[in-house]
């Protein structure tokens, strides 16, 4: 790329309020930059192809009239997604794409009737956006992490999250130490089960006595079976009431965990923060909630000790980077929840770079591990536990094309098919 020379550098510092007025950001770095002195970067076509990993996730592809592509992920709300953004597929075409929030802001507002607030529709969003952002790391020739303000890391750390905690099972163990001995500092475990025999009520989630105790030593025989620096997570997907989690939270205590992870669904803070105040356990949640609207009320009443965005469906990286600014002004660390691709992965690492607050970020493909390793031309992005953010341009990964089809949803097309 061409050097921006003192002129140019100082024309581009103050085309907008920092980074992160965009509007600003794309006319001053299509001036001072080479090839796209003028602003002729214009959208022709977006795609989407669904990958079936951990659940279904969408991909999106984002052409331009300059050859550049752009891509990004979404997930678990995903399904839905390629019709939300062939609709807008007539907006978007024409479009300078280094206007990222223009944009985003522009299809949030135009569906404020459609469910624009979550859901189906944030998640396409996010995918969106996250394209967008690829994009235009690309055509000016920097990394996402430098579009969002400049990394304040250079490594990423990594969870592993893991299936093996069943005592009864005569390999947990040793997988639990192979996870160690990759390098991983932390690991996370589920302890909802629906198969519980101490469950009483295939609907109502208050769970029995059996179903605590049961909790409880799958927790400790984890502990137990992975050195004192690793920290441990331990996740109940939302499916229990409040007096269940705050049973489980206080009887967790002695294990230190790094968090418990929504011991009730994300809807009522209130009860959110009841379990939170009554035990020293810390909680965290966000999984579920979208943009920086569905963080407010979980910082304002205390309800976390720990915030987890899904990038890949709260609104994006910007979003995300939002999302945990007005964290950080509550001094509450941030701990993404991230299911997706090495192509969505990387992308929440650029996040997870930028932002003071990072803790940890999950990662959810050990029982893929061939997939993983094969998705991206990059090959295995995690080293020891560890991800080191990228310095190529945009996101920093290609999809290989020829692997990542072999996961294709059935009964889906890929990009290019008619």
């Amino acid at each position: 790329m061409h050097r921006v020379d003192r002129r140019g550098f100082l024309g581009l510092a103050g085309a907008g309020a920092g980074l992160l007025a965009l509007p600003g950001l794309s006319m001053a770095l299509q001036q001072a930059t080479s090839p796209y002195r003028r602003p002729k970067l214009k959208i022709t076509d977006v795609k989407t192809a669904y990958v079936g990993a951990h659940g279904p996730q969408l991909h999106v592809r984002i052409y331009t009239d300059q050859g550049l592509i752009g891509q990004g992920e979404a997930t678990d709300a995903a399904v839905g997604g390629a019709a939300l953004i062939a609709g807008w597929r007539r907006f978007l075409i024409g479009q300078d794409p280094l206007n990222v929030e223009a944009i985003w802001e522009r299809i949030r507002t135009m569906g404020i009737f459609s469910g624009a607030q979550g859901g189906q529709f944030t998640t396409a969003l996010s995918g969106l956006e996250i394209a967008l952002w690829d994009l235009t790391g690309k055509a000016v020739g920097l990394p996402v992490y430098q579009l969002l303000g400049g990394k304040v890391r250079n490594r990423i750390r990594v969870y592993c999250d893991s299936a093996n905690h069943h005592p009864d099972d005569p390999k947990a163990k040793e997988k639990l130490k192979e996870i160690e001995e990759a390098g991983f500092t932390a690991l996370k475990i589920d302890i909802d089960e629906f198969g519980d025999p101490n469950r009483f009520d295939r609907v109502n989630w208050t769970a029995s006595n059996g179903e605590i105790d049961r909790m409880v030593k799958e927790v400790a025989f984890v502990r137990e079976s992975v050195g004192k620096r690793v920290d441990l997570a331990v996740d109940m997907h939302g499916r229990y009431d409040a007096t269940t989690g705050k049973r489980v939270a206080i009887e967790l205590e002695p294990f230190k965990l790094l968090f418990l992870e929504e011991p009730v669904p994300p809807e009522n803070v209130d009860a959110m923060r009841d379990i939170r105040q009554s035990t020293k356990t810390p909680i965290c949640c966000g999984e579920n909630l979208f943009m920086r609207h569905g963080f407010r009320e979980v910082l304002e009443k205390r309800a976390a000790d720990i915030i987890m965005p899904d990038l890949q469906k709260c609104g994006g990286l910007l979003e995300g980077r939002k999302i945990a600014d007005m964290a950080h002004t509550y001094y509450v660390p941030v701990a993404p929840h991230c299911v997706v691709s090495p192509i969505g992965y990387m992308a929440s690492c650029h996040v997870c770079a930028a932002v003071p607050n990072f803790l940890v970020l999950e990662w959810h493909w050990i029982t893929r591990l061939q997939a993983w390793k094969d998705f991206v031309n990059e090959g295995d992005i995690i080293e020891k536990g560890w991800v080191t953010v990228t310095d190529r341009p945009g996101i920093g990964v290609e999809m290989n094309d020829a692997a990542a089809r072999k996961l294709v949803l059935r009964g889906t097309k890929w990009f290019d098919e008619a």
